[in-house]
């Protein structure tokens, strides 16, 4: 491998961050598992729209405590949000807001077949988290649906295309249909109603805005986080963090670089870190 080879102590060092790197990936790959093959809205369109059968998940739900999704103003992105989009001959068109939406209809919600996969804008599918997808409100948008069965309501976050089946209007993790008591039923009455946020920034038709940092991965260790971020950062090129974040029963620490001042300098970073032996960094907003 003749790249392995050189005089400057810069190029030495980055030789020898690739070989540690190489060996912490091998052991990391359960969690870098979570940068599963997205899905995209045909994935979902093929689904099973009948309920799925969870065996441990009364158990899991029973010792994780709800929360609805807190609503923030997260700026509208490309990813997610192409319009119009076609799945299975049908044409479907993203709204170009949220505001004032209210609509009632039929939800039914999705499990385990999709927990750990990718959503439609690249965040990973929690079957126990208050999310929720929608043919056409924007992503992210945040929505209170209401069980008009009982009146039980939850604040969900869109994240994710779907249901197609037409007679659906919203398609809710497993975890919001429990919180509704509709999970055994798998189907029920629902109001949806958007939750107005201000601030909100439309980044859709500005590809040169749409990123500012790169997520290196997600870890089950700290120390291992911590240690990426050492590496990374030791010639003073990038600015890194560590964000705690839970996925199901599991906590990961989550490494990204940024922000970054433009899409061209993201995009070098992103190409420098491949070559230096890093996992393609995934770009966030």
């Amino acid at each position: 491998m003749p790249w392995l080879f050189g005089n400057s102590a810069k190029r030495l060092q980055r030789n020898v961050r690739y070989l540690k790197t190489l060996a912490r990936h091998i052991t990391v790959l359960l969690a870098a598992s979570l940068a599963a093959c997205s899905h995209t809205p045909q994935d979902r369109a093929v689904s099973d729209p009948s309920p799925v059968v969870v065996d441990t998940a009364p158990a899991v739900m029973a010792a994780t405590p709800w929360q609805d999704a807190v609503p923030r103003p997260d700026p509208l992105l490309p990813e997610g949000n192409y319009s119009p989009y076609e799945v299975h001959g049908q044409t479907y068109t993203v709204l170009a807001s949220s505001e004032h939406y209210r609509e009632r209809g039929i939800a039914s919600w999705y499990g385990m077949k999709f927990h750990g996969r990718q959503t439609s804008n690249g965040e990973i599918f929690d079957v126990f988290g208050a999310t929720a997808a929608h043919r056409s409100l924007p992503i992210p948008s945040y929505v209170r649906v209401t069980n008009l069965s009982n009146q039980q309501a939850v604040v969900l976050r869109v994240n994710d295309r779907g249901p197609f089946h037409p007679e659906r209007i919203i398609d809710l993790s497993y975890g919001a249909a429990v919180q509704l008591g509709f999970a055994d039923q798998g189907t029920t009455p629902v109001l949806v109603e958007a939750l107005a946020l201000t601030g909100v920034d439309d980044r859709r038709r500005s590809p040169d805005a749409t990123y500012r940092y790169l997520q290196l991965g997600a870890y089950q260790s700290l120390m291992t986080a911590e240690q990426i971020v050492a590496d990374v950062t030791a010639d003073g090129d990038y600015v890194a963090t560590i964000t705690p974040v839970d996925v199901g029963r599991q906590r990961l620490y989550r490494v990204r670089l940024g922000p970054f001042a433009d899409a061209v300098s993201l995009e070098q970073a992103k190409k420098d870190l491949v070559a230096e032996g890093y996992a393609a960094p995934q770009p966030l907003p």
